[in-house]
Formats: structure tokens, C-alpha cells, sequence
């Protein structure tokens, strides 16, 4: 701890990689840890404590198997602080994993969403990916159908043949949106404000709803 930080709000961080190849590499690692030191030294916050994680998450016993995370919330409780991870899908991509977490009575903090997102925005914002990502499972599974149908053999990479042009569409539809995101960027907006910008304009998200920080980011992203 830097003793002349005495103003500076404590964070415990956690990081996770996905796989033990990029634990290896450094893959991904880098990238958040940079993330989340850039955060901190913008909001006033200090990291007190890191934790890295190499694991997969899936399951229902996801927090067994991470240790790191349960060593963080832990650690965080004993200080009285927040625990900190540069994107929500670092703490899980499953929103009823997220609500387990919020369980812990320990508050998170999603760098690239801001400092003042609270518990319940957490949760939505979980819940939209989760669901984003229902809606492209089921339209993958109906084009499969529809090809197969007719006539068309897909083999077991028939997913993997589709994907592309989902990526494709999506991809599309942001550079479409990007001219009117990035002045707003570039203003120093930030996720929410851009979001609340573009819902008060009337302009619609690629698939016809309204903004969140969350879709904002994604376009950005796929922009």
C-alpha cells in the first residue's frame, strides 16, 4: 500500500482467465489487470490486494472451484471494501452465479460499467447478456433446422459454419451506429450517459430496443 495514499478508497482485485493456456500466456491477464489499475487511479480507489484466477466457472458449484474468488470476497469482507473485475462475464457469465455472489453481503465493482453501478444494475445487466445470448443459441438452432431441412448437411461444425455470419450481421449493424457512439466517446461520456444520449435521441439499438451501458459497450466493441 502506497503510505502517502491515505484518501484512497481500497479495492480487492480479481482477475480470471478462462483456460490454462492463457493463464500461461498472459493472454487476457494483462489486458484486466491494466484495466482495472487505469480504474483505480481515475475513481480515487487504491488495489490493496489482487487475486488471479485460471479456471472455466461452469456450474453450479462454479464458486467451489474458485478459489482465488472466494479468497477475494474473504479478503474484501475482512477489509470492509469492494471487490473489483474489469467486466461482468469475469465474474461469471450466469446471472444466477451473480446473484449467488451478491449473497456474500461483499458490493462489486465492474470497471468498465463505473464506480457507481449498483447491485440491481449488476443483475440486469447479467440477465441481458444471459439473455442476448439465449436469443443467438436460438436463432443458431433455427438456421440449423431451416438447413437441414433442406437438404443441407452440416456436419457436427455446423454451428461453427454459422457463427461467422451471425458475427457478420452483428458486426454490420455496428458500423452502422459507430458514427454516432464515438463523438459521444470521445466527449467523455460515459457508458450510461451515452446510453441515456441515444434513448432520449430516439435512435435504437441493433435489435430495435432501448439503451443500456451494456449494449452501448458491446457496439463499441463490435465496432
Amino acid at each position: 500500500m502506497n503510505p502517502n495514499s491515505t484518501d484512497l478508497k481500497p479495492l480487492v482485485a480479481y482477475v480470471r482467465v478462462s483456460t490454462a493456456r492463457q493463464g500461461r500466456s498472459g493472454l487476457g491477464m494483462e489486458a484486466q489487470q491494466s484495466a482495472l489499475k487505469r480504474f483505480a487511479e481515475t475513481e480515487g480507489f487504491e488495489i490493496v490486494a489482487g487475486y488471479v484466477e485460471i479456471e472455466t466457472g461452469k456450474g453450479a458449484d462454479a464458486l467451489d472451484r474458485r478459489q482465488q474468488l472466494a479468497a477475494a470476497l474473504a479478503d474484501a469482507r475482512k477489509r470492509k471494501c469492494p471487490v473489483v473485475v474489469a467486466k461482468l462475464d469475469r465474474l461469471s457469465r450466469d446471472v444466477h452465479f451473480i446473484s449467488g455472489l451478491m449473497a456474500h453481503k461483499v458490493p462489486f465493482i465492474v470497471a468498465d460499467l463505473g464506480a457507481d453501478t449498483d447491485p440491481f444494475l449488476l443483475h440486469l445487466y447479467a440477465a441481458l447478456a444471459e439473455k442476448e445470448r439465449s436469443v443467438i443459441s436460438a436463432r443458431t438452432k433455427a438456421a440449423l433446422r431451416a438447413a437441414k431441412d433442406r437438404g443441407t448437411v452440416l456436419g457436427r461444425h455446423g454451428a461453427e459454419v454459422l457463427a461467422p455470419k451471425y458475427r457478420a450481421e452483428a458486426a454490420t449493424r455496428a458500423a452502422a451506429l459507430a458514427p454516432t457512439i464515438r463523438p459521444l466517446v470521445e466527449q467523455g461520456l460515459s457508458l450510461r450517459a451515452i446510453a441515456a444520449k441515444l434513448n432520449q435521441d430516439g435512435v435504437e439499438t441493433p435489435r430495435g430496443g432501448a439503451w443500456h451501458a451494456m449494449s452501448v459497450k458491446r457496439v463499441l466493441a463490435a465496432a
